[in-house]
């Protein structure tokens, strides 16, 4: 197989496109801005659909579905939210096509006007709150804890696959509780499943905070954030989770008596994360080689590769490959023998370089006659030959160790890419020369976070974690008491 990526030092935008469309994860569509996600892509996808929603369950919550479209009306019930979104909202204005006896082809029918024009979702707050006015009375009723899988519309004018596309595929969880303490601990354990599921499972170390005014999501009263960096420098919003305080309720009248018997307003949070995340773990991960998946989300944890010149030498080759495999699947791992003959070894290695199959095993007739099989790392590269006895357990264990590895790798990285400024000119030289996050005081206010806008960087998050230090706004001079997280963004 030919080198068919460009270098990622040289273009890192170039190598991130050809590595997606290549390595047959997604690929643009004939609608503008929309992606496929193909089935290697899509399994990715499954993997961590199925990871999430354990995590979901565990911590109480049940899935649920609502409409794809919303009244407009809606959206006007709650001024920041529909101010938040009006850009990027795709209407619908008529239910019917008809021909078009003068010109020829079709035609919208003009007699087919909707009363009320509908939106496509953006996102579901205001159809879910519409809902929960119906279910909710009492506290009794309290709390309702709801996820929803779906996808999502948002008109974007740039976009990029996987990272910002006009539809993309997420999970919305929206629930209602008795008291604000409720929902603020809600909003900080989803914060939390999100981080664990980002650094256990997908191998990418992420700082956990709390967005600004001006970037917190809208409508709510606190954004939290999971913050990843990835290998050019930039940062990546892996997920967030709102506190909406009672903003939606009173929007849509969701009123229950308390134990007191009082009437009271509901208290609600809603936190998501998408389908963005695969871009992240291809950017925060892989080389030129191509992509580099953490064991726990690959499709394929192990191929098998035979190596054999004539058909006589297939059958004891194949013998021994289909043992392993049974011994692997039996320990619960994903195990293929591609044991295809329309194409050589050796490009059947570089394809599954390219896909990001984290061990390749491959056995010849010599491995037969010794009893042993080569293994290769994907993300070492490293090759050992090593006795086929024993070898499932050994596997087995290995997927654990470059599990860890991997994420490692990144979090050394991070830590590498990560600068403490304490001056405009440092926080500039950082942005514009050697990129990874800032950490720099800022004085909180909006004319500050507007004057570091202007380098194209955002105050990422302030972290939840970070220690009370005294220090001078980098932009300002003026008194500040802690450090934010500042970074140029995908």
């Amino acid at each position: 197989m030919a080198k068919v990526l460009s270098s990622k030092e040289e273009n890192y935008a170039q190598w991130y496109n050809d590595l997606v469309l290549k390595s047959g994860l997604a690929e643009n569509s004939a609608v503008r801005g929309c992606m496929v996600i193909k089935p290697y892509g899509y399994a990715i996808w499954e993997k961590m659909r199925d990871e999430l929603d354990r995590m979901f369950k565990e911590t109480g919550h049940e899935n649920a579905y609502f409409p794809l479209f919303i009244p407009k009306s809606f959206f006007s019930k709650e001024a920041s939210h529909v101010k938040g979104f009006a850009k990027e909202c795709a209407v619908v204005t008529h239910y019917r096509l008809k021909t078009d006896e003068v010109n020829g082809g079709i035609m919208v029918d003009p007699d087919a006007k909707l009363e009320e024009e509908l939106i496509v979702r953006p996102t579901s707050e205001t159809i879910i709150w519409n809902t929960y006015k119906n279910w909710v009375q009492s506290y009794r009723d309290l709390p309702i804890m709801i996820n929803q899988w779906a996808n999502v519309v948002r008109w974007e004018m740039r976009t990029r696959l996987f990272l910002r596309t006009t539809e993309f595929l997420w999970q919305e969880g929206h629930t209602a509780h008795a008291t604000r303490q409720e929902a603020e601990e809600e909003t900080l354990q989803m914060v939390k499943v999100y981080a664990e599921f980002s650094e256990k499972f997908l191998g990418i170390p992420v700082l956990v905070g709390n967005k600004t005014e001006s970037e917190k999501f809208a409508g709510a009263v606190e954004t939290l954030t999971i913050e990843a960096l990835m290998q050019d420098g930039k940062a990546l919003q892996g997920g967030t989770s709102h506190f909406l305080g009672q903003n939606f309720a009173k929007a849509f009248d969701v009123q229950f008596t308390n134990k007191e018997g009082k009437l009271d307003y509901v208290w609600a949070t809603s936190w998501g994360m998408t389908t963005r995340m695969i871009g992240a773990l291809i950017m925060a991960h892989s080389d030129n080689h191509g992509l580099i998946l953490p064991p726990n989300v690959a499709p394929i944890q192990v191929v098998i590769v035979p190596i054999y010149r004539g058909n006589e030498e297939f059958p004891l080759i194949a013998e021994a490959a289909n043992k392993i495999k049974a011994e692997l699947k039996a320990l619960g791992v994903s195990v293929k023998f591609d044991d295809r003959d329309t194409q050589k070894p050796g490009w059947k290695f570089a394809e599954y370089e390219l896909k990001g199959v984290p061990v390749r095993l491959a056995i010849g007739p010599r491995d037969i006659e010794n009893g042993t099989v080569e293994l290769a790392r994907r993300d070492t590269l490293q090759k050992k030959v090593m006795p086929q006895d024993g070898i499932a357990k050994y596997i087995h264990q290995l997927l654990v160790e470059i599990q860890q590895s991997i994420y490692q790798k990144a979090l050394d990285f991070r830590k590498a890419s990560t600068h403490r400024v304490d001056s405009w000119d440092e926080l500039v030289d950082v942005l514009d020369n050697k990129g990874g996050f800032a950490l720099a005081h800022w004085d909180g206010t909006k004319e500050s976070e507007d004057k570091i806008k202007e380098t194209k960087a955002t105050i990422r998050c302030v972290p939840l974690d970070a220690e009370p230090e005294e220090g001078t706004c980098v932009v300002s001079g003026k008194p500040s008491k802690q450090r934010v997280v500042i970074a140029k963004a995908y």
